[in-house]
């Protein structure tokens, strides 16, 4: 089958299962508490709106700048500007097919910039590597803060996908998983030394070796300092737009930031799903996060959906915005390249 047909074909499924998670979640409300979700929604602040995006933008700004950290161990140094603009276009990507975007910013980077795209990708896997230790740390500090509201919750949780992993778990499956495994990895060295002549081994290769180079290239960061900075600020900011998001509602205005990190732990777990930005999802991770604390289901689905609808068009706008943006930056630097280049011709050849 087309590889098209499959991508499209697996777009449609998990936009459907979105659509259906929001109808379900939505058709479980009783009639009587959609008076309150209205009157919530009603007085909301939406002024508050600005802050959360900007909380958002300076996050991706960051990360664009974590990026270019990770690229110049290998020798490359594009400008902010490009960099930023091309985060911005890969999270709008994200929302239409998820992980589109990883790929889609690392080609667009490589279009106007000197950067190979292969090599990129390695950068993008050390990102998404360093990512997953810090929301591990977010959901760690946020069960070991408020051990007496979730620690029982996420305790319980654990023990059942342990119990569940481990029925079904037994030494014929781990044998046999051990050997296929190896029989992979055998199979795929035989191939890679016997057909090594060959043209599409040699590109694929030359792009696994791009890869790796990326990945190791953490060990070689020269600004590690920062590089850990950015990646604090990063995760710093989007704690503070559940915060700032908190207020948005009368009911959720009484949280803080303890809160906040428990809703960005289960929010971010509900981005790696993949349904396209976490639609379908996201608002009932949030929503059952926050009745841990009391909050109404009604109210907590409202705060779920807004803030989902927040991130969602923050993206939508700022991608459309960089891809506007990106060949206009860059046919201005090239006139000015231009304009001095011909200005240093000039003043080799005075009149």
């Amino acid at each position: 089958m087309n590889k098209k047909i499959v991508s499209y074909l697996q777009y449609a499924l998990f936009l459907g299962l979105a659509i259906f998670l929001v109808w379900w979640s939505i058709k479980k409300i009783p009639d009587s508490e959609w008076i309150n979700i209205k009157t919530a929604i009603s007085k909301a602040r939406y002024w508050l709106i600005v802050p959360v995006m900007a909380s958002l933008l300076l996050s991706h700004y960051s990360r664009a700048l974590r990026w270019k950290i990770l690229m110049e161990p290998l020798g490359y140094k594009p400008r902010t500007s490009n960099t930023y603009l091309a985060v911005l276009i890969g999270y709008m990507a994200n929302l239409a097919f998820p992980r589109l975007g990883e790929v889609l910013k690392c080609t667009v980077l490589a279009r106007y910039e000197k950067v190979p795209a292969d090599k990129l990708v390695g950068t993008i896997v050390a990102e998404r590597a360093f990512d997953v230790i810090c929301l591990v740390l977010v959901i760690t500090i946020a069960t070991l803060t408020q051990i007496d509201v979730i620690g029982d919750f996420v305790g319980k949780q654990v023990d059942a996908i342990i119990a569940d992993k481990a029925s079904k778990l037994t030494m014929g499956n781990i044998v046999l998983l051990v050997l296929i495994l190896v029989a992979l990895v055998a199979g795929t060295i035989f191939v890679f030394r016997k057909f090594a002549h060959i043209g599409l081994i040699q590109k694929i290769k030359k792009i696994l070796a791009g890869i790796w180079g990326g990945i190791t290239s953490v060990r070689y960061v020269k600004q590690k300092g920062w590089f850990i900075f950015h990646s604090i600020f990063i995760w710093c900011m989007y704690l503070t737009s559940v915060w700032i998001g908190f207020y948005a509602l009368e009911e959720t205005s009484i949280y803080g930031l303890k809160e906040a990190l428990s809703v960005l732990s289960t929010g971010s777990l509900a981005m790696i799903v993949p349904t396209p930005g976490g639609l379908g999802v996201y608002h009932i991770f949030v929503q059952q996060t926050l009745a841990l604390y009391g909050l109404n289901e009604g109210i907590g689905l409202a705060f779920g959906l807004l803030m989902w609808t927040v991130q969602f068009f923050q993206m939508l706008i700022s991608g459309f915005v960089a891809l506007a943006l990106l060949p206009y930056f860059n046919k201005k630097q090239k006139e000015s390249h231009a304009q001095s280049g011909h200005h240093r011709e000039k003043d080799l050849h005075p009149s």
